[in-house]
């Protein structure tokens, strides 16, 4: 069963939305409207687990997008209220899509006769980023945002669900070899899942994940927690102050951190 709180977005454009994190953004979704295609299957997903959100369509070509992508473009410039960002993001994983490269060089060139002061931003889970035409693409953009929840094998297992193959140390070199055109993005939690206790708040968890970062040398970090009821109960906040000393953490290695509660 769904919980009432998990959406989908539409597609292949959708809000703009005000960001907890990247501002005015407007989306832009590979995957359709209709379901879920994701490489994770994460407890806290906004859109759903997997299983729950099956579709039997496919994913949109890229011109699809880009002509989704310049109308809503124009008719927000013709309203007076360009976005600060253009997010690839939607209903699962936008690297995994086969029209990913194509779409992100076309929507660069949108952005640049359309909307020029916008950023363009991805938000991936990283598990396709040592793809040679999905790291070039990400090159590309201005916000190249990688997750990283733990660098614990185990904990990545409950909470992230890799749907294939997940090798923590490949997912660091992946990272490093941006040579620092990357932010890290990761959520601190509390609670448990059946049972089991997934704070990652923890020196357990969190030394390991300095170290992580450290040897990825990002430009930036973003750490969140949960926001709003999950498809599997029991997940809960982090405290302000447990993610604020984190954070503090970051900053001493000399990478800028922000916070989202």
């Amino acid at each position: 069963m769904i919980l009432v709180s998990t959406f989908l977005n539409d597609s292949p454009v959708f809000g703009p939305v005000k960001s907890r994190r990247l501002g005015v953004s407007l989306g832009v979704n590979l995957m359709p409207a209709t379901g879920k295609i994701c490489t994770f299957d994460c407890l806290y997903c906004e859109n759903g687990l997997n299983a729950q959100r099956r579709t039997p369509d496919g994913y949109n070509d890229a011109q699809t997008v880009l002509n989704s992508l310049e109308a809503r473009l124009r008719q927000m410039a013709a309203e007076g209220e360009l976005p600060d960002v253009i997010t690839f993001a939607g209903n699962g994983e936008p690297t995994a899509s086969p029209a990913f490269p194509e779409a992100i060089r076309g929507a660069v060139r949108l952005r640049d006769e359309l909307a020029p002061a916008a950023k363009i931003a991805v938000l991936s889970n990283g598990t396709r980023a040592a793809v040679p035409e999905v790291h070039d693409a990400l090159m590309l953009v201005d916000d190249n945002i990688l997750k990283l929840d733990t660098v614990d094998a185990d904990y990545i297992a409950l909470l992230d669900r890799p749907t294939g193959p997940y090798d923590v140390e490949g997912q660091i070199g992946a990272f490093a070899s941006f040579g620092g055109h990357a932010i890290v993005q990761t959520i601190f939690l509390t609670g448990t899942a059946d049972g089991v206790s997934m704070d990652n708040t923890g020196e357990k968890y969190v030394g390991p994940w300095l170290e992580a970062l450290r040897r990825i040398g990002p430009e930036a970090v973003t750490i969140y927690t949960v926001a709003r009821e999950t498809p599997v109960s029991g997940l809960a906040k982090a405290a302000p102050d447990v993610l604020d000393a984190i954070a503090d953490r970051v900053r001493a290695l000399g990478i800028r951190c922000t916070v989202s509660y």
